[in-house]
């Protein structure tokens, strides 16, 4: 019987090594497979690098040849330009000397034969004397002395070829490793959260530069550009794959950065869309942004689902502000009631325009900035409870972190009833507000 059981004992510990083996073969083949892909990257950034290289300074190269020789035309035609411009006082004054000197000529020969002929032919003297006085014999023109001319020459900088020496030896980097990388991606709904971080200490960066694409495209789209080192990109399919890359432009720098590795990500959670048939509210085509217009009769305008749920962000964005009113209220409330002029009621959690913050109808000490164009008002609520989820009915208790502006205040708001999801919710008295959910 011990036998029996020894033998059983052994078989289990040799299943449990081969179980353990196998195990371990697994996470080992793993571990090859990430080395291949960190060789591929390592080998495939250096081959497009290379090629990045060689490309740029053959084109630097052509760029260089072609201003070199642009500018050697164009010193030539200025030397041309001198030397004509210069020359041609020259041959006009050569051209009278010319004159002078053929005139001098026939004069000599005319006198001769006055001479030859003697007082014999006195009229022929007389008009030979008269003719040389008409000529004006000692009157000369004038010749510029050299220092008066212009003497060409070119005035070439010698320290050039070192300057540009310098510049060349210093131009371009390889970098190992993008100064910027992505650190978190984030499912929202209808969006994904991009957060990124430097990876490069003596890099100050500037500006970001955040774009994406679908995994099916190959065109990436800009989706941010500032000072901002995270960013909800809106408009996401849910259950579609995206590959998102951001890069950096440093202080004082006009080029940007490589750009990052490149991460996917996806959302399954569908956008939050405002209910349609709302008299005072006017919609845009994705109904994530509402415009509350001059409809003289408006109540609170609800989210079609209650689809914001604990552990989630839930933002509103203002692009455009009216009149505030002490009654405006934007939020969240476990039920749409018909007939309320806000959410300034029991069952509900909002923030007023005017910043003051209200929890089942009754107004906090506690009060944020007031709301205007480009205000950002966001609600972070997670369970506090001696259960686990939404559907535990002990003590159910939601702690919210409401933030607007650089401030946020934080409380508990005690509900009767457990529920699995809230619905959203806006109330404006004038015409003019536009907040975009996400």
């Amino acid at each position: 019987m011990m036998e029996i059981e020894v033998q059983t004992e052994l078989l289990q510990e040799a299943k449990e090594s081969i179980e353990a083996a196998k195990n371990y073969k697994d996470e080992l083949q793993e571990r090859l497979q990430g080395l291949t892909q960190a060789r591929k990257q390592i080998n495939g950034s250096a081959v497009q690098t290379r090629d990045v290289l060689r490309h740029h300074f053959n084109e630097l190269k052509a760029m260089l040849v072609k201003l070199l020789d642009e500018r050697l035309v164009l010193l030539l035609q200025e030397v041309d330009k001198v030397e004509q411009e210069s020359v041609k006082p020259l041959d006009d004054c050569q051209k009278l000397i010319e004159h002078g000197v053929n005139t001098a000529e026939e004069l000599l020969r005319e006198g001769e034969i006055a001479l030859l002929c003697g007082v014999a032919e006195e009229e022929k003297l007389g008009n030979f004397t008269k003719k040389a006085l008409q000529i004006q014999l000692d009157s000369l023109p004038e010749v510029p002395s050299l220092v008066e001319v212009p003497c060409l020459s070119a005035q070439l900088d010698e320290c050039f070829l070192s300057s540009v020496k310098d510049r060349i030896f210093s131009h371009g980097a390889v970098a190992s490793r993008p100064p910027v990388q992505i650190e978190e991606l984030t499912e929202r709904p209808g969006g994904i959260l991009v957060r990124w971080c430097k990876d490069d200490d003596d890099f100050v960066a500037q500006e970001y530069r955040l774009q994406f694409c679908k995994n099916t495209a190959s065109h990436f789209h800009d989706a941010y550009v500032g000072p901002d080192t995270e960013f909800v990109v809106l408009h996401i399919d849910p259950n579609i794959g995206y590959t998102f890359r951001v890069c950096a432009r440093g202080e004082g720098r006009m080029e940007w950065s490589p750009w990052s590795i490149p991460q996917s990500a996806y959302t399954t959670l569908t956008a939050h869309e405002w209910i349609t048939g709302c008299e005072g509210f006017s919609l845009s085509s994705r109904r994530d942004m509402a415009l509350r217009n001059d409809s003289p009769t408006c109540g609170v305008l609800y989210s079609k689902e209650p689809t914001y749920t604990s552990g989630q962000t839930l933002t509103f964005r203002m692009e455009a502000a009216g009149l505030p009113d002490k009654r405006d209220s934007i939020g969240v409330c476990v039920e749409p009631q018909n007939g309320c002029d806000s959410l300034q009621r029991d069952k509900a959690v909002c923030i007023s325009s005017n910043g003051a913050v209200f929890v089942n109808g009754k107004e906090m000490t506690n009060q944020l900035p007031c709301i205007s164009t480009g205000s950002s008002v966001t609600f972070d609520m997670e369970v506090v409870s001696l259960g686990s989820s939404f559907n535990d009915a002990a003590s159910f208790k939601l702690r919210v972190i409401l933030s607007s502006g650089n401030r946020e205040v934080v409380f508990d708001w005690l509900l009767d009833q457990p529920c699995q999801a809230l619905y959203f919710g806006c109330s404006f008295a004038y015409p003019g507000w536009k907040v975009l959910v996400f």
